[in-house]
């Protein structure tokens, strides 16, 4: 295996916090899977955890190579957690396409957040 790309980004707890309460359920439905919601929503902390998987979709944007554009659509980028293990991403529609293209096997990722922020490493390697 061999490194392909990799991706870094922060997001701010607050700011997602505060799009929330300008769009309500509408903002969550757009961003993020339904066991997505699930995760984050079973959390004391939900927002927190909201922006560390928004970092990720980020990060793996930049891996990716294609940021918000190329038919890459938030939802296609799903971050999941099985318990006891770190968490990890599934790729959907165009995004898995781009990932082929580019001969990415596997993205690895990482998630911490303090101090009101979030951030996001995505590692994405080749066969």
């Amino acid at each position: 295996m061999a490194i392909v790309s990799l991706g870094l980004d922060l997001a701010r707890i607050d700011r997602l916090e505060a799009a929330y309460g300008r769009h309500g359920e509408r903002l969550l439905e757009r961003l993020f899977t339904p066991a997505e919601r699930a995760y984050c929503d079973r959390r004391k902390a939900r927002f927190t955890h909201y922006a560390g998987r928004f970092a990720v979709k980020e990060a793996v944007m930049k891996v990716l190579g294609t940021g918000w554009r190329a038919g890459v659509r938030w939802r296609d980028l799903e971050v999941l957690r099985d318990p006891g293990q770190a968490p990890r991403v599934e790729l959907h529609g165009e995004s898995a396409a781009i990932a082929a293209r580019r001969g990415i096997a596997r993205i690895l990722v990482t998630i911490t957040h303090d101090a009101g922020l979030a951030a996001a490493v995505a590692v994405a390697e080749s066969e």
